[in-house]
């Protein structure tokens, strides 16, 4: 006699197969994942200036720190920032701020110049030009914590001039609606501005602080702070994986006047 399998038992085993299934890539998936946020807790992750959402790794290196009313204004600063998503990058272009580095200060000099002068040392300058275009000089990199030397000419672009909050991300936030003088006038700001290693500058692109962060680790703490004070300043506004990216590494601030009541 043919037994006949019970068809409700058939369709239950098929239900089992499925969930197993089912439990199987949810589990591959979160092991993914998990393994991904380990990872951001690793030197190899800092060096590609990946955040680091478990709070894992400590600063090294030279310790950029801040005074307590710089981190206090910086706090008040994120607490008005309005919390939006991204703007759609559509028409951005770099000439809507301005057709390059201008003379907005009437210094005489242009801005990535002004900013060259201010942030290398030994510093030697071309008497042609009134002592405007920096020839050569030493940098201490905010982003690497290492010394590059600049020397204009074919190597000129290992240094660069890094908008802190780039045009782009600005284009996204809010700077779409300013007028063109107001674009020019943030993307020659010397507030905003930093000379960095070149290869570090093209690898942050348009980034925000959820997305980049410096691989010097002491550095964080000032680079938010400018983030967050800067967007205020120009009533931009931050995603909230930004804002809490920013408010994780203002918590991570070390304060110059704690350090100094310390040593006494």
């Amino acid at each position: 006699m043919t037994r006949r399998r019970d068809p409700f038992a058939r369709a239950a085993g098929r239900r089992r197969r499925r969930v197993n299934r089912l439990v199987t890539v949810v589990a591959t998936v979160a092991s993914v994942l998990l393994a991904a946020l380990l990872l951001t807790a690793t030197d190899t992750a800092a060096e590609l200036g990946l955040p680091d959402p478990l709070g894992a790794r400590e600063p090294t290196g030279t310790v950029v720190g801040v005074t307590a009313q710089e981190l206090a204004d910086a706090r008040a600063a994120l607490a008005v920032l309005p919390v939006k998503g991204r703007a759609p990058r559509t028409g951005y272009e770099r000439e809507h701020f301005g057709d390059g580095w201008v003379d907005v200060d009437r210094n005489g000099c242009d801005t990535r110049n002004d900013v060259l002068s201010r942030d290398l040392v030994d510093v030697t300058t071309d008497p042609t030009t009134g002592g405007c275009v920096v020839l050569t000089g030493r940098l201490l990199d905010p982003f690497s914590d290492e010394e590059l030397a600049f020397e204009r000419g074919e190597r000129s672009a290992d240094v660069q001039v890094d908008h802190v909050v780039a045009l782009s991300d600005a284009w996204q936030k809010g700077a779409q609606q300013w007028s063109a003088e107001q674009r020019v006038a943030f993307a020659n700001d010397p507030a905003n501005l930093l000379a960095v290693d070149g290869d570090l500058n093209q690898l942050k692109g348009a980034s925000d602080a959820a997305t980049w962060l410096p691989p010097h680790r002491g550095f964080r703490c000032r680079y938010v702070l400018t983030q967050a004070t800067v967007k205020a300043a120009y009533g931009l506004w931050v995603t909230a994986a930004e804002r809490d990216a920013i408010d994780r590494e203002l918590d991570r601030c070390v304060v110059v006047d704690d350090l100094l009541e310390g040593a006494r």
